[in-house]
């Protein structure tokens, strides 16, 4: 045996219990590890978050609670300031109407004085005609400028809007915005009126009471016509001193009259005119004369 070649001997590794799944341990590692840190950390928060607090739908109610009883608070207190305050607002509107009819009173006042200042003038400068000139002239004068109540013998002209200008609409006269504005007797028919009339022979004239003087001026204001700045309403009634029968023919005859026909024929514009034994005119406010200015003879120059 000593010939033969010795083989060492073979050592074989210790061999360690193995486990079933032991080929599966990436399967195994999933399925004990399905969530990883992150994951497990949140959903512990939420879950000491739901188990110390309260179900959403609770917090949710108790929020529209709390914000009904704010509104309802503030609705309360502005409620209760609106109380405070009514008695100042109240005050204040009584504060205010009284001082309206203050001032209504006293621009009421300074009317009434105005008219009596413009009387008084009227009167000082009929004296003065009268002291400058003799009685008779100053007569003469005063009713020629209309600083002189007349009367007289004379021509008694109404003119009115057509019926459908006067009773249209809510029944008032000028409102009834579709009839045609030549069925409202205008600012310019009145001016033809009263040329008319002056020219056929008139010595004193009036519309509606108001006395016509040689600075007189009509004018129309939107629907209104002025007299001297002074509205008038139709119907418009027009006196005219003079002699009575011939003015009324003559005037009728003249270019102004038969205008007036054609806006009676036409478009229903209303006329009638009368002589009348004795018209009563007033005398005008008041006569001021800014630019005209006496003029004087050498003969007065000398003599003064």
């Amino acid at each position: 045996m000593c010939g033969m070649p010795q083989q060492p001997p073979v050592r074989s590794a210790p061999t360690r219990p193995s486990r079933p799944d032991a080929s599966m341990s990436l399967l195994t590692n999933v399925m004990d590890h399905s969530l990883d840190d992150g994951y497990a950390e949140a959903a512990a928060r939420k879950k000491a978050a739901g188990d110390s607090g309260m179900p959403k739908t609770l917090r949710a109610k108790l929020g529209l609670a709390g914000g009904l009883v704010l509104a309802a608070l503030v609705v309360t207190v502005g409620a209760a300031q609106a109380r405070v305050a009514a008695p100042v607002v109240a005050k204040e509107r009584e504060e205010l109407i009284d001082r309206i009819d203050r001032e209504t009173d006293a621009a009421d006042k300074l009317e009434d004085s105005v008219d009596e200042l413009r009387d008084d003038v009227s009167a000082r400068q009929r004296q003065a005609l009268r002291d400058s000139g003799g009685s008779g002239q100053a007569d003469l004068v005063g009713i020629l400028s209309g600083a002189t109540a007349v009367h007289g013998p004379g021509v008694k002209l109404v003119v009115n809007d057509a019926k459908a200008a006067s009773t249209g609409g809510d029944g008032g006269p000028r409102e009834t915005s579709g009839f045609s504005d030549t069925g409202r007797v205008r600012d310019r028919d009145m001016q033809r009126v009263v040329n008319g009339l002056w020219e056929s022979g008139a010595e004193a004239v009036s519309i509606n009471g108001q006395r016509l003087t040689a600075l007189s001026a009509i004018r129309a204001a939107g629907d209104a016509i002025l007299v001297d700045n002074r509205p008038l309403v139709p119907p418009y009634t027009v006196l005219a001193v003079g002699d009575g029968q011939r003015l009324s023919t003559k005037f009728q005859n003249s270019a102004d009259g038969l205008y007036l026909h054609a806006l009676q024929e036409n478009y229903g514009v209303r006329t009638s005119i009368s002589t009348e034994g004795d018209l009563r005119l007033p005398a005008a406010p008041s006569v001021i004369v800014r630019t005209a200015q006496p003029k004087i003879e050498k003969s007065e120059k000398g003599t003064s």
